[in-house]
């Protein structure tokens, strides 16, 4: 992703298997469910990327969400861009 990672719905081993095809139904609709066994991540179950024209609208979206930085002289802003500064 572009921007800060997607929010994940996390989900145990046992409850991922029995309600699986619940949770695809979810992911169809663009869901994303994180699978853990004994609290430990494992897996991720993500949409399949979409066409690029979606891929594109959603990194718009996600320039649009990001906080704007106010006070400091663009000039700056460039600076730390080049030094690789997020």
């Amino acid at each position: 992703m572009l921007a800060a990672e997607t929010q994940y719905t996390e989900i145990g081993a046992f409850d991922a298997k029995t309600r699986l095809s619940e949770s695809l139904r979810k992911v169809d609709q663009g869901e994303r469910f994180r699978i853990t066994v004994r609290g430990r991540a494992v897996a991720d179950i993500v949409p399949i990327r979409g066409s690029d024209r979606e891929r594109a609208a959603e990194a718009v979206r996600n320039l649009l969400a990001m906080t704007r930085i106010e006070g400091i002289p663009g000039e700056t802003i460039l600076e730390w861009i080049r030094e690789g500064r997020e």
